[in-house]
């Protein structure tokens, strides 16, 4: 997650000498995104990679391998939300910009992300007006201060947010994540 504060992001902020205040996390994650959603590997070559990357992060072989048989059964929302290594793995890669899991990756993403905005654009016109979704998200105190100083600013996230219509559903991410780890607010 980047934070860009409020005068980075004032009318007055366009200039060059406030852009290049942004967080470099920040520019980092757009400059990957474009590239990432411009190459289109072939998928089994790719997962061939990740299969190679998967085996030194000790991932159980039944996982790596019902990924490399049944991918191209599921959709790509299926698999981020199946319970396996996919959903843990492209997120912690994506927060700690860790170049080699977000390469091995790439061609997950590219198609999450189209399939996401294929969503997007088949149930927008569904919701004549907006409503509320919930997140529970653990942070340290310095993100959760970071946060607080950028109030009025931007939030740039760089991972997929998983959120719901029912608060509860967050509340219960949030009691489950402090119980693993109390030092996160």
């Amino acid at each position: 997650m980047s934070f860009v504060p409020k005068r980075c992001t004032s009318d007055a902020a366009s200039n060059e000498q406030n852009l290049n205040q942004l967080p470099p996390t920040y520019m980092y994650s757009v400059i990957f995104k474009d590239i990432v959603l411009e190459i289109n590997d072939d998928d089994a070559k790719s997962i061939k990679a990740l299969e190679t990357y998967c085996k030194k992060q000790n991932i159980p072989d039944a996982e790596i391998n019902e990924l490399k048989s049944k991918y191209h059964q599921k959709s790509p929302v299926w698999w981020y939300t199946c319970e396996m290594f996919l959903y843990g793995m492209l997120n912690c890669g994506l927060r700690s910009l860790d170049m080699e899991a977000m390469s091995k990756l790439g061609f997950f993403i590219r198609s999450l992300h189209l399939q996401l905005k294929q969503l997007h654009q088949q149930q927008s016109a569904n919701f004549k007006k907006s409503f509320t979704v919930y997140r529970g998200q653990g942070m340290t105190k310095e993100d959760f201060q970071n946060l607080l100083d950028s109030k009025g600013g931007l939030l740039s996230f760089n991972n997929f947010l998983s959120t719901s219509m029912e608060p509860k559903v967050a509340m219960e991410f949030v009691e489950r994540t402090m119980k693993k780890n109390p030092d996160v607010v």
